[in-house]
Parts: structure tokens; C-alpha cells; sequence
């Protein structure tokens, strides 16, 4: 999906926490926007995702990559390696 600029204003506490805690996580400001954004939208369309965060393997490897991105372990790929056809 083609991305778009949008600026919104934010007290400077939480623009610095934003910051802090993007880069603490190893992910940009935008992906932290984003994925709020996106919880939020499902939820008001109602299509909740509460039960995959429940499996317990879900949360065995989202706290497996998170470690490895907090770490710095984790192996990056290009977008053709991953999608090479």
C-alpha cells in the first residue's frame, strides 16, 4: 500500500518518549503510529484480535523476536530476498 505523509503536533514529553522508545524497540515513530492506529481501527470495526494475542505460542514468539531485535540478533533481508519470485 502507497504510504502518505501526514504531521501532527504532540507535547514534547511524549514526542521524546515516542522517540525513546522507538528507538529502545528498534522501530521508527511511524511504525509506533501505525500499528496504534491500526489496533484502534479494528477495534471500531470490531474485528478484535484479542485471541491470537491469547495463544500461548503467539506470545512464546513475539517475545522470542523481540528479544532478538532488542538484542540486535535478528537477521535482516532485502525485500527481494524475502519476495524473490
Amino acid at each position: 500500500m502507497p504510504k502518505t505523509r501526514i504531521n501532527i503536533s504532540l507535547d514534547q514529553d511524549i514526542a521524546d518518549f515516542a522517540r525513546v522508545f522507538a528507538a529502545e524497540n528498534r522501530v521508527t515513530v511511524a511504525d509506533l503510529m501505525t500499528q496504534y492506529l491500526l489496533n484502534l481501527k479494528r477495534k471500531v470495526e470490531g474485528r478484535n484480535a484479542e485471541f491470537i494475542f491469547a495463544d500461548s505460542a503467539f506470545q512464546t514468539t513475539m517475545q522470542e523476536i523481540l528479544t532478538r531485535l532488542q538484542d540486535g540478533s535478528a537477521v535482516w533481508h532485502t525485500y527481494d530476498e524475502v519476495f524473490a519470485e
